[in-house]
């Protein structure tokens, strides 16, 4: 299971970030001040960090640790955390709105993988979390 999902979430954030590179970048530029930029910036590798570790987790079968992490990391809980607030008056509405479809799926996710029974289901909601990251990056740039 672990190698077969890490397979493919990699080429989901590579036929993604791709896109982009296969002709002119017509993504929409975000212009962002500095400080909120690099703040966003900073959770966005903090989410993948925490994409990884679930990952980890899950190929584990530790789904109560994927399903913390996840919650408190990437989830509804975790936006006050990330300071949403502070970067979402600069940002267009539809990239909002996929940054809290994101959340969303989070804790869709991290509902799944209490439910140890259901990894099936666990594992579609984490594909969720993925295609609402991917949605973005596929229509958003701030460079």
């Amino acid at each position: 299971m672990g190698k077969k999902l890490l397979t493919t979430i990699t080429l989901l954030l590579f036929a993604g970030s791709s896109l982009s590179f296969a002709s002119e970048d017509a993504r929409v530029l975000v212009k962002l001040p500095q400080k909120i930029e690099n703040h966003m910036m900073s959770n966005m590798r903090d989410h993948l960090m925490a994409l990884n570790e679930i990952i980890q987790a899950l190929a584990e079968d530790k789904m109560d640790k994927a399903a913390k992490i996840a919650e408190y990391r990437l989830g509804m809980s975790a936006m006050k955390l990330h300071g949403s607030q502070k970067a979402a008056p600069y940002m267009p509405k539809g990239m909002r709105q996929a940054g809290y479809q994101l959340h969303k799926a989070a804790t869709r996710f991290a509902l799944k993988a209490e439910e140890e029974e259901d990894k099936k289901g666990a594992l579609k909601a984490l594909s969720e979390v993925v295609a609402s990251c991917v949605a973005c990056h596929a229509a958003y740039r701030v460079r």
